[in-house]
């Protein structure tokens, strides 16, 4: 039976794939600007290793919502539609935020951008849906309160001085990346 350890040989295509990934996660700019790797300072990495420890954090927030909901399922108590749709797109929405923030510590600016503005936008939208009388049960409504503590944390963190400075306008460069 053949081996199916993976091999850096096999990784040759990941480049490429992340290519196309971020063709969709960032449109037209996807080849456009990079903060230059002299402003990728030691602050600006260390803010990037926090967002990743909170990103992880979410994640288990919210897969611990949906052990919940199953919980409830399984007890004959099932949740309503709201509380299902919830965890399963706010736990998409935290894995695609992940991958920008994989990007922007690589200093892709697009990705940057994207965590940025989705950090600040998300903990809004989750604590007015959140404020809707009768849509989710109290512990759901915990749920939602902790998830945007956590995301305001990953705004916060981006929005930093070290890390505004490297992603300045002034500062980019143009990238074309190299797909093999």
């Amino acid at each position: 039976m053949p081996e199916t350890n993976t091999t850096p040989a096999d990784l040759k295509g990941l480049p490429a794939l992340l290519r196309r990934v971020d063709r969709l996660a960032a449109g037209r700019r996807q080849r456009d600007l990079r903060a230059p790797a002299a402003l990728m300072t030691h602050k600006v990495l260390q803010g990037f290793r926090a967002i990743r420890w909170i990103l992880t954090a979410e994640i288990l927030v919210g897969l611990g919502a949906l052990a919940i909901a199953f919980v409830n399922l399984a007890q004959g108590h099932p949740d309503n539609l709201a509380v299902w749709m919830r965890g399963v797109v706010v736990l998409g929405l935290t894995l695609g935020l992940g991958y920008f923030a994989l990007r922007a510590g690589e200093g892709w600016f697009w990705g940057y951008q994207r965590l940025r503005l989705f950090s600040r936008i998300f903990p809004v939208v989750t604590l007015v849906i959140a404020a809707i009388p009768g849509l989710y049960p109290f512990w759901m409504i915990l749920e939602q309160i902790v998830f945007s503590l956590l995301m305001i944390g990953i705004g916060d963190i981006a929005t930093s001085d070290a890390m505004r400075t490297a992603f300045a306008k002034s500062t980019l460069v143009r990238d074309e990346p190299r797909c093999a």
